[in-house]
């Protein structure tokens, strides 16, 4: 799973927002697969997210303003499996949407952040932060499950590219 973090990490280095963004968007589903391989795509994502991400899509109620959710784990699906499946960004007719109904994603500006904003039903993040809070989560999620043997079996059966001569790439 590592060369899948790593891959993201080069992708973003790179300027490559489409597929850093494609491959931080399945990790959910991916992690989710290793830990319970016998639940449903969207349960397990929706699942993963929650405990992995939710927190940081999340601003705390304060004194003067309750919690608000910016991402859900259900609207992270859809978002999934609109970019995914249809590459669009538009989350409004897909079955696992609840609140919002878009996204803008933005490249990182010079010397300052956009991320985690909403306008009605749409949250503009900014794609690096996104990414890299999702290689958080799944770092996280190594780290929880290393002394789970069936899942460490799971983990071997990620896929790998391999040069010409069968060695896998990093």
């Amino acid at each position: 799973m590592r060369h899948l973090l790593l891959a993201v990490e080069r992708s973003l280095q790179a300027g490559n927002h489409y597929a850093a963004l494609a491959l931080a968007l399945a990790f959910p589903d991916i992690c989710g697969w290793v830990e319970d391989p016998n639940s449903k795509s969207k349960a397990r994502y929706i699942s993963w997210f929650e405990k992995y991400l939710q927190s940081k899509y999340t601003r705390p109620a304060t004194t003067s303003s309750p919690e608000h959710v910016f991402l859900t784990g259900s609207d992270c699906y859809a978002l999934r499996c609109a970019y995914l499946h249809e590459g669009r960004e538009d989350i409004a007719d897909q079955g696992a949407q609840r609140v919002l109904e878009s996204f803008q994603f933005v490249v990182p500006p010079t010397s300052w952040i956009v991320h985690l904003n909403q306008i009605d039903s749409t949250l503009q993040l900014q794609v690096d932060i996104f990414c890299r809070e999702v290689l958080d989560g799944v770092r996280q999620f190594l780290a929880d499950v290393t002394n789970n043997s069936d899942a460490s079996a799971r983990l071997t059966k990620m896929i790998l590219i391999r040069d010409i001569n069968g060695l896998p790439i990093q």
